[in-house]
């Protein structure tokens, strides 16, 4: 009898446990980061009044005779399940998203106290604490480095008060652009300014607008004024002359005769214009209209006009106005005594006048004479009077084209120096100056120079065509704009549409030591282009004045502006290292003059920065890490548990970073009040590191993380423990009845 009342004592005890559990996970309803606990029963150990026997022979086994001596609490288990998230309207609350504790000390960080509390604020000393006033454990930012260093010492979070941020100077400028590579481009600008006059041999590179020489302006490179690129071929070009090609015959014949002229072509061939004037008693002014309009009658492919002069003589002119005859004059009269008058009674006469000359582009252009004039097959002192040398001029770069044509306008006008053999300087006075101006256009002038007069111009551009070569109609629209006729001394000038080069500029203000803003601008421009080598860029950086900067290369004179290179392979990844790759700031106003800027282009072979694609020219990222000093306006937590500072210049870095920890085993750690978890035996050493990271979960700020208890699941839970309760209690009772009737056995 008394064991089943002992059974009914342990049934009431083990509930009474389990009500109290209840109880408390119930009052904790609404306590931040509570975890609710469960009471684990388990029975006590049985009497056993018989034990098992295996079966033998014919008789069957027979189980063991127990009984249960009650229950008992074996264990209370927290369950540390998610709780529910609440957004809340104050930055500094946090709530954990995941496994982990945040981590709080009371003695400076000599001991660790851990809490899901995430209620925390500042103090009037700037201690991140939580509501006991422990202080939240974390790493700071280092001042030298301004990082938070993943390595470093825990220690307590403090951020001062009225924290400030002293400048920093720019250390380094990150840029990921791309540069176009295709056909037609958004972003060009002017081909720099040429001015009149001889460059030394071998040519002058092209020149800026400040006279600054910079490898620049070869046509497979350069655009027209609407962007499309010229991409000029070997041998393509164009016909230009500034006079016409005249002959002017001796007195025209009357009578019956016949006229035989053969013209040169300029691709060799010869053609044959003849005429025959039947009648005897012919003037020699009806023999001139007859031999006018047979020559004029093959106008289209000799490309000459005749027309009948005082004498009557006749004139041939050749004015290179149609692309698809010939250009110049030049023919030989067949017969002795030809009554056209362009020979004599010696025998055959070659009349020859050549002012059109082929112009045309040359990746590999060699100058062959010690004075700059391109493509003369013999020295020029050697080249008889009113010979210009030979037909074609050839150039890669509009520098060597502006030169080529100046010098040959000069030679028009004035002719070989009867001394030298050479050509007068271009640019002298009373001749005709041919310039890149500002603009980058070709721009031709006749003015009157120190008292001498300059004969008139003909300006005549035509396209160039043979059987093996197609025109360049970009180039040849191009250059079509000078044809012109500029009256002799005339201020008047004739200019070509304008060249270009695909560019594109950016710019970003960067710091000096004392915070002192300057913007740094950078300008790109395509200058050269190979099949081998993909494309090289001009790069020009510019700081404002009074400022200057300077390469590392030694001796070199600091400026406001710095000129280097960038080139591109062909992917349009960076080739080589770019140069400069840093550059040494000083701003003449009191800050460190030892400042380095290094100039992060992005890896070689890679496409992590400055590229080159058929893709328009443009920056996508540009960023530098200096700035002003600063006041803190406010921090704000992110998922990591980094405290992000916002100051009044502007930037925002990490002040501190929160550290988290995890525990092999969460339900062995011991509460202590407060929200507080203590390290037990059982719950393993604490794993400490970052949010978000190897197993810890992320932090959300503003939000607090409620009760994991569930009401619903505690009442109903209240009502098995009620009744469990009951029920041993009937236990009591009804084995206090069965000693009542035992006891009733002795009346």
């Amino acid at each position: 009898m008394l064991k089943s009342l002992f059974s009914g004592v342990s049934g009431l005890q083990s509930h009474q446990i389990a009500m109290d559990i209840e109880s408390n996970n119930i009052a904790n309803v609404n306590t931040i980061g509570f975890k609710y606990s469960r009471a684990n029963f388990s029975d006590l150990l049985a009497q056993t009044n018989q034990i098992a026997t295996a079966p033998q022979g014919q008789l069957g086994g027979k189980n063991a005779v127990q009984i249960g001596l009650g229950a008992s609490v074996a264990s209370v288990t927290r369950i540390h399940t998610q709780g529910s998230i609440q957004n809340t309207d104050k930055n500094t609350d946090l709530a954990i998203q995941g496994d982990g504790f945040f981590i709080v000390s009371s003695d400076n960080g000599s001991t660790y106290k851990y809490t899901r509390s995430g209620d925390f604020k500042f103090d009037a000393n700037g201690n991140f604490v939580d509501n006991n006033g422990f202080i939240t454990q974390g790493r700071l930012r280092d001042p030298e480095t301004g990082k938070i260093e993943p390595t470093s010492a825990i220690t307590n979070l403090v951020i001062s008060p009225g924290l400030t941020t002293p400048a920093n100077a720019t250390k380094e400028i990150v840029v990921k652009a791309n540069l176009n590579a295709g056909p037609v481009v958004q972003n060009f600008s002017k081909a720099y300014a040429v001015p009149s006059g001889v460059p030394t041999v071998p040519e002058s590179p092209a020149l800026d607008s400040n006279g600054v020489p910079i490898a620049s302006g070869n046509f497979n490179i350069l655009t027209n004024e609407s962007g499309q690129a010229f991409n000029m071929q070997d041998g393509q070009g164009i016909w230009a002359g500034f006079q016409a090609s005249t002959v002017t015959s001796g007195a025209v014949a009357g009578a019956a005769a016949t006229m035989n002229l053969d013209f040169t072509l300029d691709d060799g061939t010869v053609h044959n214009v003849t005429a025959t004037q039947t009648d005897p008693l012919a003037t020699a002014d009806d023999n001139a209209t007859l031999f006018v309009n047979a020559i004029n009658a093959q106008k289209a492919i000799t490309g000459i006009t005749a027309s009948i002069a005082a004498g009557p003589t006749i004139t041939l002119t050749n004015d290179n106005s149609d692309s698809n005859a010939s250009h110049n004059i030049n023919f030989v009269a067949s017969a002795a005594g030809d009554p056209s008058g362009f020979s004599d009674v010696a025998g055959d006469v070659t009349n020859t006048d050549m002012d059109a000359y082929k112009y045309l582009y040359s990746s590999t252009t060699a100058r062959l004479d010690a004075y700059g004039d391109n493509q003369v097959i013999v020295p020029p002192a050697l080249v008889p009077p009113g010979i210009q040398g030979d037909i074609v001029k050839q150039f890669t770069t509009l520098a060597e084209l502006r030169e080529a044509m100046e010098r040959q306008v000069a030679l028009d006008q004035l002719g070989f120096d009867p001394v030298t053999g050479l050509a007068p300087l271009p640019g002298a006075n009373g001749t005709t100056q041919v310039i890149v101006n500002d603009k980058g256009e070709l721009e031709v002038s006749n003015a009157q120079k120190g008292g001498v007069s300059t004969p008139p111009i003909n300006l005549k551009v035509t396209a160039f065509t043979d059987a093996n070569t197609t025109e360049n109609i970009f180039f040849t629209n191009s250059m079509e704009s000078l044809n012109t006729i500029l009256p002799a001394d005339s201020t008047a000038k004739s200019t070509s549409q304008a060249f270009n080069a695909p560019s594109h500029a950016t710019s970003i203000d960067v710091f000096d030591s004392l915070g002192v803003k300057w913007t740094l601008r950078v300008e790109f421009r395509k200058t050269e282009l190979t099949d081998a080598n993909g494309s090289t860029w001009s790069m020009r950086i510019i700081v404002p004045e009074p400022a200057e900067i300077s390469d590392s290369t030694p001796n070199t004179a600091p400026g406001n502006d710095l000129y280097g290179s960038i080139s591109f392979d062909e992917f349009g990844a960076i080739s080589s290292q770019p140069n400069p790759s840093s550059i040494n700031f000083i701003g003449h106003n009191g800050s460190d003059p030892t400042q380095t800027i290094d100039l992060n282009f992005g890896t070689l072979g890679q496409f992590d920065g400055m590229t080159s694609f058929d893709s328009i020219s443009s920056t996508s990222g540009i960023n530098q890490d200096g700035f002003t000093g600063g006041d803190l306006l406010g921090i704000r937590i992110d998922q990591s548990g980094t405290l992000i500072g916002s100051f009044s210049n502007g930037r925002s870095f990490g002040l501190a970073q929160m550290t988290m920890a995890k525990f092999a085993n969460n339900e062995g750690l011991l509460a202590d009040g407060g929200n507080i978890y203590l390290q037990s035996s059982n719950s393993g050493e604490p794993i400490l590191g970052t949010a978000a990271s190897a197993g810890r979960g992320f932090i959300q700020s503003a939000a607090l993380e409620a009760s994991n208890v569930d009401l619903s699941r505690s009442l109903t839970q209240l009502i098995i423990i009620q009744r469990g309760y009951q029920a041993n209690g009937k236990t009591i009772t009804t084995s206090d009845t069965l000693l009542e009737t035992l006891i009733g056995l002795k009346r």
